[in-house]
């Protein structure tokens, strides 16, 4: 049987652990927008309703500013993050040519993650690994100097350690 009261509560722990230290001051939204992204690894459309009832911010202008700034995110993140450089560097050598091979080997756009959860794909304006131009990083870890071919097999890689693992 479904307690849905103790689901909710906690559903919606660490929410109330971050307002807890929130003191009324409607100017700390973006702080408050970090802390929650930080705990649930996006911001959820209930935690951004209940965030409203509690601030008084109108839905709305929390939307506008989680969809203004870049580093806020709507929708879940996948368990492997792929940054794939489009640089000056990795522009000029081929960066969208890999995207379109991990586009293809994903199933999915730049900005989205896929189906199963297992991965995101984002690009950024640079990595700081120029001279390994194309690159991507994975998980924290790059991978230059770039092929579609090569780009494909580190994706097929993770899967694999993925499904051997389980």
């Amino acid at each position: 049987m479904c307690d849905c009261a103790e689901n909710e509560k906690k559903r919606f722990a660490a929410f109330e652990e971050i307002m807890a230290g929130w003191d009324g001051d409607k100017s700390l939204l973006i702080p408050l927008l970090q802390e929650i992204q930080g705990a649930y690894g996006y911001l959820p459309e209930d935690v951004i309703v209940r965030l409203s009832e509690r601030t008084g911010i109108f839905v709305p202008e929390i939307l506008g500013v989680a969809t203004f700034y870049s580093q806020f995110r709507l929708t879940p993140i996948g368990r492997h993050s792929i940054k794939l450089c489009y640089g000056t560097a990795c522009h000029v050598n081929g960066a969208e040519t890999i995207g379109g091979a991990l586009c293809d080997e994903l199933g999915i756009e730049i900005g989205e993650t896929t189906a199963d959860g297992a991965f995101t794909l984002e690009t950024v304006a640079c990595l700081g690994c120029c001279s390994l131009a194309p690159v991507m990083m994975v998980d924290g870890e790059a991978h230059g100097r770039l092929t579609p071919a090569k780009a494909r097999e580190v994706i097929k890689e993770i899967r694999e350690k993925e499904a051997a693992a389980q």
